[in-house]
């Protein structure tokens, strides 16, 4: 996983953490990890942290759990019931490679995360 990855996961996070009005002491509190932990995540310092850890955040930022695990570069489980109700969004790029995929996946996520904090 490259630095820059670890930085796409730290701004989502922190987005998403900002989205829902949070300070990182009161995240600490909700999941039962350091603040200092989670600033760490943030900031991009912490590369990659454990899949228990992204989903507690993960339903507490009320954001996808497979999102943050392709984020953070966890293998994600296939979700067939997904791709059979609706084609997949990345077969109108054509051929892509996962580092572009995985920074798709970052940017849906980021403005998702966006408009969470604007409504």
């Amino acid at each position: 996983m490259n630095e820059n990855t670890n930085s796409i996961l730290g701004e989502f996070l922190q987005s998403a953490r900002e989205a829902k009005k949070l300070s990182l002491r009161a995240v600490e509190k909700a999941v039962g990890v350091s603040n200092a932990y989670l600033s760490q995540v943030e900031s991009g310092k912490i590369k990659q942290p454990s899949p228990t850890i992204l989903h507690k955040l993960s339903e507490l930022y009320e954001v996808a759990y497979n999102d943050l695990l392709s984020l953070a570069g966890h293998p994600v489980p296939d979700d067939d019931s997904r791709e059979s109700n609706a084609p997949r969004v990345f077969d109108r790029f054509g051929d892509i490679s996962k580092d572009e995929e995985q920074e798709l996946v970052a940017y849906l996520a980021f403005l998702r995360a966006r408009k969470g904090r604007n409504e």
